[in-house]
């Protein structure tokens, strides 16, 4: 499949467009627009406007904290007005801070939300697992010092898999009205001195991903045993749990929606694990609940499709 797309700059795209969006996190509050602090919908927003010549609201497919980075955030605007596919694509890149950048448009039906219509979202967590401090990787991996056992951070990953209460890997300051998610699949795996876990669930909780990092890290470093995630799931009490991994490790690398929408696929970042060679909606989805909902099929009485 080609990295490289031609972009149309004849035909204007009117009505609602999708935009695949990439980002560096660390000079931002994280995605969502805030008053006080720079963000990335802030920056993207404002590079709208100067294309458009007026204020654009966009919606993303997810929010990512502070510090954390994206390869494949989904967004969705309603255009004001006409504009080719170049023009929006380059034009908007010529507005945005080079640490945040558009890689594609699409025209999508009135009925696509790049939230709510989305199936999945995945994120991998980089590690880098060597005595040295890390020198050019040091703002999208975590460093680590100390050996890492991989096998057994994957075994003790697994306890995770699956709809659970995840209470214990929850930030205090979480405004989800429920701890239930959907965990599709978490792998750990090394590549060399990269240490990668892979995570995709229905959504997660605010801090889930870095809570279970760093209990897995505390596992991998021999502290404790296979075990450990399914016992701090256990207690529901984030006070008894482990450590907040740092947020530069952590990239969110695809929103998964069904094909039917007809979004551009492309390789799972971060371009540091190009060598992985896995694109965008490989892996079959879960046949649960909240998938069968969001493809418009019918469910059991009395089951939700919800987040």
């Amino acid at each position: 499949m080609t990295l490289f797309r031609s972009l149309d700059d004849r035909h204007p795209l009117t009505g609602r467009l999708a935009m695949g969006v990439e980002y560096d996190g660390s000079a931002y509050c994280g995605w969502q627009r805030l008053k006080h602090a720079p963000s990335v919908q802030g920056a993207l927003e404002g590079a709208l406007a100067k294309v458009a010549n007026q204020f654009i609201t966009v919606h993303a497919s997810g929010r990512t904290d502070s510090g954390v980075h994206a390869t494949r955030q989904i967004i969705h605007f309603d255009a004001p007005v006409p504009r080719s596919q170049k023009a929006w694509v380059f034009g908007v890149n010529a507005n945005l801070p080079r640490d945040v950048a558009v890689r594609w448009v699409a025209s999508v039906p009135e009925g696509f939300h790049s939230r709510f219509k989305a199936l999945a979202r995945r994120y991998r967590y980089v590690i880098l697992n060597q005595p040295s401090r890390p020198v050019l990787e040091r703002a999208n991996a975590t460093w680590c010092r100390d050996p890492l056992d991989v096998e057994a951070m994957h075994r003790a990953a697994q306890a995770l898999v699956g709809e659970h209460d995840f209470s214990s890997f929850r930030a205090a300051g979480c405004q989800s009205k429920t701890p239930w998610r959907h965990l599709h699949f978490i792998e750990v795996h090394r590549h060399g001195p990269l240490v990668v876990i892979d995570v995709q669930g229905n959504a997660f909780l605010h801090h889930m991903i870095r809570n279970i990092v760093g209990a897995l890290v505390t596992v991998g470093r021999g502290e404790r045993g296979d075990d450990y995630l399914a016992t701090l799931m256990a207690l529901k009490d984030r006070r008894q749990a482990d450590v907040t991994a740092p947020a530069c490790g952590l990239h969110f690398v695809d929103s998964l929606y069904d094909a039917a929408w007809g979004l551009p696929r492309e390789p799972l970042g971060p371009n540091l694990l190009a060598f992985l060679g896995e694109w965008t909606g490989e892996r079959p989805l879960p046949d649960c609940p909240m998938v069968a909902f969001r493809r418009g099929r019918p469910l059991a009485e009395g089951v939700s499709g919800e987040e």
